[in-house]
């Protein structure tokens, strides 16, 4: 917020979640406050029963973008999902649409038979995708076999590597903590969220709670508890856990990426920092 008053520029958002308008409790997206001092983009822009794709986003923030770089020398993407952020900055593989009946039935699938059945039906259509993706992501696996099912073709056969050419440059800043410290705050965080009313966003989101924007931390928690396979402070936990896990499979993600420049989120001239590397200096 303070970067984007100081630029001056507007914020894209490249969250995964913060996208639907249901899910602010969870997801923790700006307030009216800040987005009314800042414009923002993709945040509450879509409805969890929308099915939103990482390639969608490519095509929706660059021809956001287009008409933001006409008014702005620079526009800050914030995120978020790492892979919402590579699709902006390199582009999505073309992968073909596969239907919601397929998709409704891996859901099904999923449910009944559980995760480890489409994980070998993946190894036995595409080994090189099972071993490839995070096995313990159910999204990751069922998108792999629709596209090996609905096309006859391995998953890993529509991916090419090969990075898009952007009519723009590309500056990539990271934050770090020290990890005791990220993960008291996500602790705390979490306990927040609660205070802030996310069991009664989860009960109100729990008859939906097979849609594929749901399957996220903090809603998949409670919704064991609602189901009564936990107790609430069990699902308090494991959401806490869950969290650091996925906050220490980001900085493992964006540790491979050589042209971030990584700053000190505490340090007092971090604002100073970052305008300065935004502009060359």
């Amino acid at each position: 917020m303070s970067l984007a008053r100081r630029l001056p520029t507007v914020i894209v958002s490249a969250d995964a979640r913060q996208l639907y308008r249901e899910m602010k409790v969870g997801t923790a997206p700006p307030d009216e406050r800040q987005l009314a001092a800042v414009p923002h983009y993709f945040i509450g822009s879509h409805s969890i029963h929308t099915h939103y794709t990482a390639g969608q986003y490519e095509l929706d923030a660059l021809a956001v973008l287009e008409k933001l770089f006409a008014v702005h020398p620079a526009v800050l993407l914030v995120g978020g999902s790492g892979l919402y952020i590579d699709a902006v900055c390199s582009g999505m593989d073309y992968f073909p649409e596969t239907g919601r009946a397929l998709r409704a039935a891996l859901t099904e699938r999923l449910q009944t038979e559980g995760i480890e059945r489409l994980r070998l039906q993946l190894k036995q259509l595409d080994e090189p995708s099972y071993y490839a993706i995070d096995l313990k992501n159910p999204q990751r696996i069922m998108r792999a076999l629709e596209v090996c099912l609905s096309t006859g073709k391995p998953y890993s056969k529509w991916k090419t590597g090969v990075t898009k050419q952007r009519p723009f440059d590309t500056v990539k800043i990271g934050l770090q903590r020290p990890r005791g410290e990220l993960y008291a705050r996500i602790n705390a965080r979490t306990r927040q969220m609660m205070d802030g009313g996310l069991l009664e966003e989860a009960k109100a989101l729990y008859p939906y709670r097979g849609l594929t924007a749901l399957k996220t931390v903090g809603y998949t928690e409670l919704f064991d508890y609602l189901d009564g396979k936990t107790t609430l402070e069990e699902a308090v936990q494991l959401i806490c856990q869950h969290t650091r896990n996925y906050a220490k499979k980001q900085l493992t993600y964006w540790s491979r990426y050589s042209d971030i420049r990584w700053l000190d989120a505490a340090a007092p001239d971090l604002l100073e920092r970052a305008a300065r590397f935004i502009a060359g200096q």
